[in-house]
């Protein structure tokens, strides 16, 4: 299904062989992502579980992302709340407007269920343009506190900085 077309970005449903793409895209960058991971999001998408949005520009993939019809983890678990998951923009096509592209047609999706939208995002500088991103769209931070390995941490409590280390958001949607 396309979401949405324009001169450069099109933003459509996963296809079967995408998961390829996006391994070697993401191996190019240096980072590691497995064909496995993209193997369960098209099955979960083929089993209506998860909406997942291809972004390409220019004809090459660009990034994608995935949403959750009903948050399964951290605070907004079973509140019937959808949750944005797993946001990425490739570097080289960082700062061209496709990122608030996939959020804008994330947020339209996650509308039809919902008047609230969530997604948690990680503390450590790697997710500092999403971080500015999802700030900047009117997400604020759900008062939970920092969550690390899906559990509520107490505080003063250690942990590492690592990709488990998450700060849960939200936006009203109305």
């Amino acid at each position: 299904m396309i979401y949405h077309k324009n001169e450069d970005v099109l933003i459509r449903s996963m296809q079967e062989e995408d998961a390829r793409k996006l391994v070697k895209a993401f191996q190019e960058q240096g980072w590691n992502k497995s064909i496995e991971l993209f193997n369960y999001y098209f099955n979960e998408q083929k089993n209506h579980a998860r909406y997942i949005l291809i972004a390409e520009f220019c004809g090459d993939i660009a990034g994608y992302t995935t949403i959750l019809p009903k948050a399964l983890e951290g605070p907004f678990a079973d509140r019937k709340i959808p949750e944005i998951c797993d946001f990425n923009v490739l570097i080289k096509y960082q700062r061209k407007g496709i990122g608030n592209i996939i959020l804008d047609v994330a947020e339209k999706i996650a509308g039809k269920i919902s008047n609230t939208v969530s997604l948690g995002v990680g503390l450590h500088s790697g997710y500092g343009v999403a971080q500015r991103i999802y700030v900047k769209r009117g997400y604020i931070p759900d008062g939970s506190g920092v969550w690390f390995m899906n559990k509520q941490l107490e505080p003063y409590t250690t942990c590492n900085n690592n990709d488990d280390l998450i700060l849960f958001l939200s936006k009203s949607l109305v």
